[in-house]
Protein backbone atom coordinates (compact mmCIF):
# COMPACT_ATOMS: atom_id res chain seq x y z
CA UNK A 1 0.00 0.00 0.00
CA UNK A 2 1.54 3.61 -1.00
CA UNK A 3 2.61 5.59 1.69
CA UNK A 4 0.18 8.47 2.95
CA UNK A 5 2.24 11.46 0.90
CA UNK A 6 4.63 9.21 -0.82
CA UNK A 7 3.00 7.65 -3.69
CA UNK A 8 6.45 6.14 -4.63
CA UNK A 9 6.33 4.41 -1.45
CA UNK A 10 5.09 1.48 0.09
CA UNK A 11 5.07 -0.31 3.69
CA UNK A 12 7.77 -2.16 2.81
CA UNK A 13 10.28 0.18 1.80
CA UNK A 14 14.11 -0.13 3.68
CA UNK A 15 14.96 2.34 6.72
CA UNK A 16 17.17 2.96 9.03
CA UNK A 17 16.45 4.38 12.28
CA UNK A 18 18.18 5.28 14.62
CA UNK A 19 18.24 6.74 18.46
CA UNK A 20 20.43 9.88 19.52
CA UNK A 21 21.41 11.40 22.57
CA UNK A 22 20.16 14.87 22.42
CA UNK A 23 20.17 17.90 24.73
CA UNK A 24 17.56 20.60 25.94
CA UNK A 25 18.68 23.20 27.72
CA UNK A 26 15.82 24.15 30.68
CA UNK A 27 16.09 26.83 33.07
CA UNK A 28 19.75 27.10 32.57
CA UNK A 29 20.38 23.44 32.65
CA UNK A 30 21.53 20.67 29.49
CA UNK A 31 19.43 17.26 29.99
CA UNK A 32 20.14 14.46 27.96
CA UNK A 33 17.25 13.26 25.87
CA UNK A 34 16.82 10.57 23.18
CA UNK A 35 15.66 10.87 19.53
CA UNK A 36 14.47 8.66 17.27
CA UNK A 37 15.17 9.73 14.17
CA UNK A 38 15.69 8.36 10.12
CA UNK A 39 18.81 7.97 9.18
CA UNK A 40 19.64 8.56 5.55
CA UNK A 41 22.00 6.17 3.44
CA UNK A 42 24.91 8.99 3.01
CA UNK A 43 24.98 9.13 6.61
CA UNK A 44 24.75 5.60 7.11
CA UNK A 45 27.95 4.71 5.04
CA UNK A 46 29.55 7.53 7.34
CA UNK A 47 28.56 5.87 10.54
CA UNK A 48 29.85 2.70 9.05
CA UNK A 49 33.41 4.04 8.31
CA UNK A 50 33.21 5.16 11.75
CA UNK A 51 32.55 9.04 12.03
CA UNK A 52 31.76 9.88 15.43
CA UNK A 53 27.85 10.25 16.20
CA UNK A 54 25.24 11.16 18.90
CA UNK A 55 23.46 7.75 17.43
CA UNK A 56 23.87 4.81 20.66
CA UNK A 57 22.40 2.86 17.96
CA UNK A 58 20.50 2.45 14.67
CA UNK A 59 17.73 0.18 13.36
CA UNK A 60 16.82 -1.38 9.93
CA UNK A 61 13.17 -1.65 9.45
CA UNK A 62 10.70 -0.64 6.81
CA UNK A 63 8.28 2.07 6.97
CA UNK A 64 5.17 0.37 7.67
CA UNK A 65 6.84 -0.79 10.91
CA UNK A 66 8.03 2.84 11.90
CA UNK A 67 4.11 3.85 10.72
CA UNK A 68 1.77 2.09 10.42
CA UNK A 69 -1.54 3.52 8.99
CA UNK A 70 1.11 6.82 8.86
CA UNK A 71 1.14 7.20 12.52
CA UNK A 72 5.06 7.00 13.78
CA UNK A 73 5.85 4.42 16.32
CA UNK A 74 9.14 3.90 18.45
CA UNK A 75 11.24 0.90 17.85
CA UNK A 76 10.70 -1.62 19.87
CA UNK A 77 14.34 -0.55 21.61
CA UNK A 78 13.62 2.68 22.43
CA UNK A 79 14.46 2.91 26.09
CA UNK A 80 11.32 4.82 28.35
CA UNK A 81 11.03 8.84 27.49
CA UNK A 82 12.01 8.37 23.81
CA UNK A 83 10.90 11.42 21.46
CA UNK A 84 10.59 11.97 17.71
CA UNK A 85 12.54 14.41 16.08
CA UNK A 86 10.97 17.26 14.37
CA UNK A 87 9.15 16.40 11.37
CA UNK A 88 9.45 12.19 11.77
CA UNK A 89 7.04 11.42 9.20
CA UNK A 90 8.36 13.58 6.51
CA UNK A 91 12.39 12.73 7.49
CA UNK A 92 11.08 9.26 7.39
CA UNK A 93 10.14 9.09 3.82
CA UNK A 94 12.94 11.30 2.60
CA UNK A 95 15.28 8.75 3.99
CA UNK A 96 13.66 5.97 2.79
CA UNK A 97 13.61 7.67 -1.03
CA UNK A 98 17.38 7.78 -0.89
CA UNK A 99 17.45 3.96 0.15
CA UNK A 100 15.52 3.76 -3.29
CA UNK A 101 17.99 5.71 -5.03
CA UNK A 102 20.90 3.61 -3.51
CA UNK A 103 20.45 0.12 -3.03
CA UNK A 104 23.93 -0.69 -2.04
CA UNK A 105 23.04 0.97 1.12
CA UNK A 106 21.02 -1.96 2.42
CA UNK A 107 23.58 -3.94 2.94
CA UNK A 108 25.23 -2.54 5.51
CA UNK A 109 22.43 -3.61 7.73
CA UNK A 110 20.09 -6.50 6.80
CA UNK A 111 16.43 -5.24 7.88
CA UNK A 112 15.37 -6.33 11.29
CA UNK A 113 18.83 -5.55 12.55
CA UNK A 114 20.04 -3.59 15.65
CA UNK A 115 23.68 -2.06 14.87
CA UNK A 116 25.61 -1.30 17.62
CA UNK A 117 29.19 -1.11 16.58
CA UNK A 118 29.25 2.26 16.57
CA UNK A 119 31.51 5.21 16.94
CA UNK A 120 29.31 6.92 19.83
CA UNK A 121 30.20 10.30 21.09
CA UNK A 122 28.65 13.09 23.17
CA UNK A 123 31.28 15.55 22.72
CA UNK A 124 29.61 17.74 20.46
CA UNK A 125 26.33 17.97 22.02
CA UNK A 126 23.19 18.29 19.34
CA UNK A 127 21.18 21.07 21.16
CA UNK A 128 17.51 20.79 20.24
CA UNK A 129 16.47 24.29 21.55
CA UNK A 130 19.31 26.32 21.12
CA UNK A 131 18.74 30.20 20.21
CA UNK A 132 21.19 31.89 18.15
CA UNK A 133 20.85 35.52 19.15
CA UNK A 134 22.27 38.04 16.33
CA UNK A 135 24.66 40.85 17.39
CA UNK A 136 26.17 43.24 15.58
CA UNK A 137 29.48 41.78 16.43
CA UNK A 138 28.01 39.13 13.74
CA UNK A 139 28.42 41.95 11.07
CA UNK A 140 30.94 41.82 8.79
CA UNK A 141 33.15 44.87 8.19
CA UNK A 142 33.43 46.35 4.83
CA UNK A 143 35.70 48.69 3.42
CA UNK A 144 34.32 52.21 2.76
CA UNK A 145 34.47 51.56 -0.99
CA UNK A 146 32.56 48.64 -1.12
CA UNK A 147 29.03 50.05 -2.20
CA UNK A 148 30.84 52.93 -4.53
CA UNK A 149 31.40 52.86 -8.23
CA UNK A 150 35.15 53.47 -8.29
Amino acid sequence: MPMLNAPDLTDSDYLVVGLATCYVRQEGETQAVTVQEPVPSAYLEALIQGVPTAYQQIQATTLGAIAPNGVPVLLPTAPEGTQYCADFLDRAIAAARTYKNRESAKSFIPEGTVYTDINYSTEKKRLLNAEHMVTAEDNVKQHAYTHQVL
